[in-house]
């Protein structure tokens, strides 16, 4: 038997493989980690647990005119075109939705208190924009765009204190630009360098659409999203897009299950440097900006990943090659050995049997003399 010799040099090669390959699997759990995060791009995950949904995201120019019968009558075709497809619920419950969706818009208001005024940031929300977007709450719990009575308002930490001096301020009364208005609850605002550059710096109050729209009356719709059944691949962003009834020109699609993947991270590596062109006038929200952050570092993770996966698989297949070169047989050598193997393993087999039905003979004779 020939004795395997290995050399310093042979050594250090495998440990520098087995370390870049530990080095491959942590990159890996970071990627999962930090998409997982994002809880704004998990709603898929949350509404189905079969990985047949998707979320998909539409943002808008201002001059896209977007408004709430623009939602309504995306609504009504989402639906026909669901129904066309035999795309039906399959949940026990009476009440289950195929889909749920939110839109929002962005601008500024002037809210107080008894105690102080102070100009805020804000987003009109409507639908279930809470349930894409779960801040965590301090305090109180969130409403609904859906909801009758509009006069809610979640305003964050630090308007919070601004206004009341606590945090435990659900169910207070403040007046928004001379209106009154409840506080349903306080959220904590997300920190970060990524958040704030994404422009979450200052104070922000989450109104309903409405209250927004009727404070700045030229204020349409900004953003749009949905969670909706996605049999097929790309089936959701398809039908969004095709019964969306906005000029290409005026909107950006987005589906958010699958940007965390392995391919989109391939595909932003190979559009690096044209990424930032956008010859749309569209303005981000702040998680949209946050996640585009996201996308960035996962991407540039995803380049030393692979670069770590690719010196371990390289030398291995090295050394398969030097191996086989130096093996003393051939595939001709094999296929004749099993060959041989399977004919002796058969024949073996038949044998078995003749003797079987021998001996089954023998006794069946044996019986028969001895009934004589």
């Amino acid at each position: 038997m020939r004795k395997v010799h290995f050399s310093v040099k042979k050594i250090i090669l495998c440990i520098v493989a087995v370390l870049s390959f530990l080095l491959f699997l942590v990159l890996s759990a970071v990627i999962r980690h930090l998409a997982g995060a994002q809880e704004a791009q998990q709603m898929a995950a949350r509404w189905s647990e079969k990985k047949n949904v998707a979320q998909i995201s539409c943002f808008f120019s201002p001059t896209a005119y977007v408004t709430e019968d623009s939602i309504k009558e995306f609504e009504h075709t989402l639906d026909r075109v669901l129904e066309e497809a035999s795309i039906i619920s399959e949940s026990e419950n009476p009440g289950a939705r195929l889909w749920a969706d939110a839109y929002s818009a962005g601008g500024e208001i002037m809210i107080s208190s008894d105690r102080t005024m102070l100009m805020a940031d804000a987003i009109g929300i409507g639908g279930d924009f809470f349930l894409f977007h779960p801040l965590k709450l301090l305090s109180g719990s969130y409403f609904s765009g859906n909801d009758l009575m509009q006069d809610y308002c979640i305003i964050d930490e630090d308007a919070a204190w601004q206004l009341f001096g606590s945090n435990d301020v659900a169910g207070m009364m403040v007046t928004i630009n001379q209106v009154p208005h409840m506080v349903a609850g306080v959220v904590e605002r997300p920190k970060g360098r990524l958040v704030e550059a994404a422009g979450l710096e200052d104070t922000l109050v989450y109104v309903s659409y409405e209250t927004l729209q009727r404070i700045n009356p030229g204020c349409n719709i900004n953003h749009y999203e949905i969670v909706m059944p996605n049999p097929v691949s790309d089936f959701a962003r398809q039908k969004v897009q095709e019964n969306f009834f906005v000029d290409e020109k005026e909107v950006e699609i987005i589906e958010n299950t699958s940007r965390y993947s392995l391919a989109s991270g391939l595909k932003l590596l190979l559009e690096f440097g044209t990424r930032s062109m956008n010859g749309k006038a569209i303005i981000y929200p702040y998680w949209e900006n946050v996640a585009r952050g996201y996308e960035d570092i996962i991407s540039l993770l995803t380049l030393f990943m692979l670069l770590f996966l690719a010196f371990p698989v390289i030398y291995v297949l090295i050394c398969f090659v030097k191996w086989w070169r130096h093996k003393g047989w051939t595939l001709k050598d094999i296929w004749h050995t099993c060959k041989d193997k399977t004919e002796r393993f058969f024949e073996k087999r038949r044998i078995r049997k003749l003797r079987k039905r021998k001996a089954k003979k023998g006794i069946e004779e044996g019986e028969w003399m001895e009934w004589l």
